[in-house]
């Protein structure tokens, strides 16, 4: 077997395990809060991020510091909102929502770098807007739309800002520095925000060790974040854009096809059809659109 197809089984491989965290959140969820889920799974990743990178940690410059920091905030934003979103909303849906974060990026750069929107870029727009249409707003209009489904919304502009910082920040400095740091800092900031959400009666904090609760910190930290993670470092390094692109925008179908064997989820014809469009968006703005300014996963680190 060829390295090349190695790689993209690996890259595969992780679409899929991105994919299925979706339905792993949604299960823990019913015995943590969501920021001492969050705190509990990125500490850990921290931890194991910093053992894998720790030869690039100790020649990290202040550059990198806090340059990590920075697109910290935008995971950690993209993570509340995403987490958030999922108390509400199916995991189906949440990862279409999440991917067309993909779509948003070409657009964000065109509009902070002055850099040419191209038509197809545009096009991919319209379908995944259209998608979303079609997948949240049930058949009785706005009115019946499920407040989870425009939180999940908020974290993939969140996400897509967050993969522009990382594109502008990537080619400077080290990649070992900037995810160690990016995942402190949203550990960090999941730690601060358990006790200001339970001050503010957002939400109580809670964290019941159940054996559902403690694998899905397990396999998300672990397996989804360090392992993953390093892994896709790897594999790109071995195969093209457009095929991390189209094993990429795998990821929400198998987080519907996760939903489906575990929860029974079921998407409706309407919503089957807005997230085929969204697909279909973020096939049409990746693969036709220009290069990719940073080629990472929408869902995960």
């Amino acid at each position: 077997m060829s390295t090349r197809i190695k790689a993209d089984l690996a890259l595969a491989m992780c679409a899929l395990v991105w994919g299925a965290t979706f339905v792993l959140v949604k299960n823990a969820l019913a015995d943590a809060s969501v920021f001492a889920f969050l705190a509990a799974r990125f500490v850990i990743s921290t931890a194991l991020v910093g053992l894998i990178f720790r030869r690039s940690l100790k020649r990290a410059t202040r550059a990198e510091v806090r340059a990590g920091l920075w697109i910290g905030i935008f995971m950690f934003g993209g993570y509340a909102f995403q987490t958030v979103g999922l108390v509400s909303t199916t995991p189906s849906k949440a990862a279409f929502i999440t991917g067309s974060s993909v779509v948003l990026v070409p657009i964000f750069h065109g509009i902070f770098w002055k850099s040419r929107i191209g038509l197809w870029v545009w096009l991919g727009a319209v379908a995944a807007l259209a998608g979303l249409y079609f997948l949240t707003v049930p058949r009785t209009g706005l009115t019946g739309l499920n407040h989870g489904d425009l939180i999940v919304g908020g974290c993939a502009v969140v996400f897509a800002l967050h993969i522009l910082f990382v594109g502008h920040f990537s080619p400077k400095h080290s990649v070992g520095s900037l995810s160690f740091y990016q995942i402190a800092m949203t550990a960090a900031l999941s730690l601060l925000a358990m006790p200001v959400s339970s001050i503010l009666h957002l939400e109580p904090v809670r964290f019941r060790p159940s054996p559902e609760l403690l694998l899905a910190i397990l396999i998300c930290a672990v397996f989804a974040t360090a392992f993953a993670f390093s892994i896709q470092i790897w594999a790109q390094q071995h195969t093209t854009p457009s095929h991390v692109a189209i094993l990429f925008s795998l990821e929400p179908v198998f987080a519907a096809a996760t939903s489906y064997l575990v929860l029974g989820e079921r998407l409706s014809g309407r919503a089957l059809a807005g997230a085929a469009l969204i697909l279909a968006g973020i096939v049409l703005a990746e693969l036709l659109g220009p290069a990719p300014v940073a080629v990472e996963s929408t869902g995960e680190v």
